[in-house]
Parts: structure tokens; C-alpha cells; sequence
């Protein structure tokens, strides 16, 4: 009976790249959801915390839009994560898949109950983007939610 002989290229696992064009826009979306909402609430957002807002107190043409700022911040985030979900991308295959797809789930439900949890509180108002977003919140979480179907779309 005859050994069979390997060679380092019979052993040789062909890999796919990680930085496609695909995963890099999703990067790049997803960084200027954070950037948005981060500039929107630390630099254009005035911090009185008050139920109203007169217009003046609000800086430059993001001051403008007010709460919509959050809106645009995160499905831009959200949009990012999706485009994620496809296969060209390391989140989009093989155990990317589960593992974005549970933390998506948790993170959704972990933001949800943080807002029941902390929303009747007296420090409330000092929980960064928590605080503006009020009933708000609930549809982040779900947001976050759907993202996690999205992933489970590509589930093998």
C-alpha cells in the first residue's frame, strides 16, 4: 500500500481578502454615523437640557435640523452595519454571520431595557443621547434588532 504524500500546497487554505471596496464603504458609513451624532450632540447641541429649544441657541445648518440630526447619524450607522451583512465582507460569512447577527440581538435588547431601567430616574438627564432621544430610544433598539435580521439572512 502506497503512503500518500502532502505538500504545503495541498494543505494551503485559499483565503478571501478582508478590505474589499464592500466592507471599506460599510466602514466608512458606519464611522460617519458616529461622527455625525457625536459632532451633532458635542458640538452643535445646546447642552441645557430643557424640554424646548429656542432655534438661536443651535449652531450652523446641523443646528437647524435638531432631532432629524439623529435620525440621519443613525441609519447611517445602521445602513453600515447592513452592508456588512453581505458575503464579500468578513462580517458576512462564515462565523462573522452568528456572531454580528447575537450581538446585533443583544445590543438591541440591552438598549431598550437601559431606557425602561434608567428613563424614570433622576440622572437621566445626564446620559449622553439617552436623554434627547427620549421614546425615541425604543426605535434604536429595535433598529438594532433588524440589523440582526439582516444578518440572519445570510446564515448558513
Amino acid at each position: 500500500m502506497a503512503k500518500l504524500k502532502l505538500s504545503h500546497s495541498d494543505l494551503a487554505v485559499e483565503r478571501d481578502p478582508v478590505f474589499t471596496p464592500r466592507f471599506i464603504a460599510a466602514l466608512v458609513l458606519i464611522a460617519l454615523g458616529i461622527a455625525w451624532i457625536v459632532y451633532y450632540y458635542v458640538g452643535v447641541h445646546p447642552h441645557d437640557h430643557s424640554v424646548s429649544y429656542p432655534t438661536k441657541d443651535f449652531k450652523g445648518p446641523l443646528g437647524h435640523l435638531k432631532d432629524w440630526n439623529y435620525l440621519i447619524g443613525f441609519v447611517l450607522f445602521f445602513l453600515g452595519l447592513i452592508v456588512t451583512a453581505h458575503p464579500d465582507t468578513p462580517l458576512g460569512r462564515n462565523r462573522g454571520v452568528v456572531a454580528s447577527m447575537v450581538g446585533c440581538f443583544v445590543i438591541g435588547l440591552l438598549w431598550i431595557c437601559a431606557y425602561y431601567i434608567f428613563s424614570g430616574q433622576s440622572y437621566w438627564t445626564k446620559i449622553p443621547v439617552f436623554n434627547d432621544l427620549d421614546q425615541k430610544n425604543l426605535i434604536v433598539g429595535i433598529a438594532w434588532m433588524a440589523v440582526g435580521f439582516a444578518f440572519a439572512t445570510r446564515w448558513e
